[in-house]
């Protein structure tokens, strides 16, 4: 099996691991998690906007004398909001402090999701950077509540792992594995990973697991432009229906990018990414012209629509699009018109906005080669998703042909249908 499909399968792991509601796993939220700031912890810190989330903490001493730090993946916030970069950072910072004497590591993998997870390059890179100094004296490395996305993980960067390294790894199921190695009273264990193994503990006794209330979750901030609802953003932007993050990369785009080859199907640097929807996310001005490159722009409005609460066709809508590839072919346009005039008038407005402009976008097809239809594979799944669960394979072709038929003939679909001004991008 190829490295490529050993990450595809870790993908699958991990969210099943999420969607275990049998164990009680929440849901990770879109917004930070509250900061678990030490009290000596200053905003002097070098790394303060890592440090004050609390995801590693210095834990005392193991059995043998050795120092323990921990790292729980709980603790990290949303990939968007913390700067992974920064975390690798902050590991190599705080365990300079300890690796010229024996230490010892205890990870805590609950708590991590699709949403807060690093990259797999990043992982690769990350432990290519702790040399033979942080390796050397890492004498015991233990993973409390390994999943199989741990163990598909192993076998990923198993070529990169020295025989000598792998065996200081222990794997514990259960946190009361940790006693016999641990001076267990001095760690510092996360309340989420102490109800996560009492569930565990129960299960494997055949015990109801105990009813626990979820608490709510934070509000998000009032400048909040991803993960949050049309109505939100429309509501705190003095009721523009265009999101500020969806006009400024349109106007963008429009101005600089109309003839950029392979727009919206390259990548952009990940970190960038993430540390634009944080600014974006606070209410801070974004220049595309500091980050020299198109592509950034083009990733940015994919993202803001993939992370909708509500996919921006509806939920309801759904299965009515799967429907159209069903439609005799010279009824397809009608249907789609009919389908799409049916959407809430904020959903409409929107969704107008985003096809003129991607029309527009096709019109340079000879330079961009951005056809409707390679426009619709790569926006389909960014417009549309039913409630539960992901689209199916079968479900692609109708989702990329009916978004090819809003992209190809705008102006017949959206004619009919008038909206408040400055929606339309033609």
């Amino acid at each position: 099996m190829s490295g490529t499909d050993l990450e595809a399968l870790a993908e699958i792991e991990l969210r099943k691991d999420e969607e275990a509601s049998v164990l009680g796993a929440p849901r990770m939220s879109l917004l930070p998690p509250p900061a678990c700031e030490d009290s000596a912890l200053g905003r002097d810190h070098p790394y303060y906007d890592v440090a004050r989330h609390g995801i590693l903490q210095l834990a005392g001493d193991d059995n043998s004398g050795r120092r323990v730090i921990t790292f729980s993946c709980c603790r990290m916030p949303p990939s968007h909001e913390l700067n992974h970069s920064r975390l690798l950072g902050y590991l190599k910072y705080t365990l300079d402090q300890y690796v010229e004497n024996d230490y010892t590591i205890v990870y805590f993998h609950y708590g991590l999701t699709s949403r807060n997870k690093p990259s797999f390059s990043w992982l690769q890179s990350a432990y290519k950077e702790f040399g033979r100094k942080y390796k050397k004296n890492l004498k015991a490395l233990y993973v409390v509540h390994p999943t199989n996305f741990i163990k598909i993980l192993w076998g990923i960067f198993k070529p990169l792992i020295s025989h000598k390294f792998g065996k200081k790894v222990t794997y514990c199921n259960y946190l009361s594995e940790l006693r016999q190695h641990l001076k267990y009273d001095q760690l510092t264990i996360p309340p989420e990973v102490i109800r996560h193994d009492e569930k565990l503990q129960n299960m494997r006794l055949g015990r109801p697991p105990p009813s626990v209330k979820t608490p709510p979750p934070r509000p998000p901030l009032p400048t909040q432009q991803f993960g949050v609802s049309l109505k939100y953003i429309r509501d705190k932007n003095k009721g523009e229906l265009i999101p500020p993050v969806m006009k400024e990369t349109v106007t963008y785009l429009k101005d600089k990018g109309l003839r950029s080859e392979g727009l919206f199907r390259r990548s952009a640097n990940v970190q960038t990414i993430k540390e634009i929807q944080r600014l974006y996310n606070q209410g801070k001005p974004v220049n595309f012209d500091d980050y020299n490159d198109i592509h950034v722009p083009a990733i940015i409005l994919k993202t803001f629509l993939r992370e909708l609460p509500q996919p921006l066709l509806t939920f309801e809508a759904y299965e009515q699009i799967l429907g159209i590839i069903n439609v005799e072919s010279s009824l397809r346009v009608t249907r789609c018109k009919e389908i799409v005039r049916d959407l809430p008038e904020h959903n409409y407005a929107v969704l107008k906005y985003l096809m003129g402009f991607l029309h527009v976008v096709s019109r340079e097809s000879i330079f961009n080669k951005m056809t409707g239809s390679n426009l619709a594979c790569v926006f389909g799944l960014n417009l549309i998703w039913p409630s539960k669960g992901a689209s199916s394979l079968d479900a692609l072709v109708p989702l990329n042909l009916f978004t090819e038929l809003m992209i190809d003939f705008y102006e017949n679909i959206f004619s009919s249908r008038v909206v408040p001004c400055g929606t339309s991008t033609i």
